[in-house]
């Protein structure tokens, strides 16, 4: 499944700041209409759904494991071991996107306030040699050729 059709926790958040569904989003950055911010925002939030999504499958391998077949000698405290460790980077990466993505999203301008007017200037470039002292001028007139 595409990150896109999954849903976030972070999915509201977005569409109120951007003020459209998600899936409107992507296509807004797939026909390059989207500026710098949605387009850091869309790719926290890709992989906040991937990381979302393996919090979710690792936490449903850890609920089903007591239950295999009702057998509690094929339980594995190793297993559990490295499905808790597993668990603990899912949850750390998924924060880690949280966060970036609300600090992203609490940056931006309210979506009422007009984008402050881009001046653009008109620099004046002027190219001047320095004038050599006047010694060294008076000098170089007071030479002779041979």
């Amino acid at each position: 499944m595409s990150v896109i059709d999954r849903s976030t926790s972070r999915d509201r958040a977005l569409q109120d700041a951007f003020g459209a569904e998600v899936a409107e989003l992507y296509a807004q950055a797939a026909r390059g209409e989207a500026n710098a911010a949605l387009q850091r925002a869309l790719e926290l939030r890709s992989f906040l759904a991937v990381a979302e999504e393996q919090v979710a499958r690792v936490r449903d391998r850890i609920h089903t494991a007591p239950a295999t077949d009702g057998n509690e000698d094929d339980l594995s405290a190793e297993d559990l071991g490295w499905d808790a460790d597993w668990l603990e980077a899912a949850l750390a990466g998924r924060d880690g996107y949280t966060a970036a993505l609300d600090e992203l999203l609490r940056t931006l301008p309210a979506p009422t306030q007009a984008p402050a007017a881009h001046v653009q200037l008109s620099p004046k470039i002027t190219a001047t040699a320095p004038l050599a002292p006047a010694a060294s001028r008076a000098a170089a007139v007071r030479m002779r050729r041979p």
